[in-house]
């Protein structure tokens, strides 16, 4: 097999987990080691809409947002061999999941709220959802509620154990046994 056909008969690797966990900056480096193409749904968002997601939660609001990864989740359903990473909220809408899930394998990057927290306190600016007086107490709610589809993922790599470096590699084997698998 080419490594063209290898490629395009490739699942997808979806990045799940909180904010600030890491989604993105592992995507790029996974992507990168294994010749594929990247997406981060916020950024792909925020393109298309020529504003921040901050800005749309607050001009549109948090509904509107979603409706927009739904659109682009519809939209990347059918290609396969890419590294995606959604926003951390993304999991809550089972439609969504069900359709990435039936090509692809969702791994998810596990971290405590508080280590979270820490990672991205000096960017919590662009963090709507944990804009408000006591983000912590935020993010903790946004863990309890999200964990269980979280914890669905096919893989689970716990990013406070290993370093960025590691979890990139441990995505990349992951993505290359599935390869093997066809």
């Amino acid at each position: 097999m080419t490594p063209e056909a290898a490629f395009v008969r490739s699942p997808n690797i979806i990045l799940v987990g909180l904010p600030g966990v890491g989604k993105t900056s592992v995507g790029r480096g996974a992507a990168r080691l294994l010749n594929r193409p990247f997406i981060d749904f916020d950024t792909e968002i925020e393109h298309r809409e020529h504003a921040s997601v901050a800005e749309i939660f607050a001009r549109r609001g948090e509904a509107y947002f979603r409706s927009l990864e739904a659109d682009l989740t519809r939209e990347l359903a059918a290609s396969r061999g890419m590294v995606m990473a959604p926003g951390g909220g993304w999991v809550s809408n089972l439609d969504a999941m069900a359709l990435l899930r039936s090509t692809g394998r969702m791994i998810y990057l596990r971290a405590d709220p508080l280590a979270v927290l820490a990672r991205m306190a000096a960017g919590r600016a662009r963090r709507p959802l944990l804009e408000g007086p006591e983000p912590l107490r935020t993010l903790m709610g946004l863990y309890e509620s999200r964990r269980p589809l979280y914890e669905t993922a096919d893989l689970v790599l716990d990013t406070e154990v290993i370093g960025k470096t590691e979890v990139i590699e441990q995505v990349r084997q992951y993505a290359l046994s599935l390869g093997q698998e066809d």
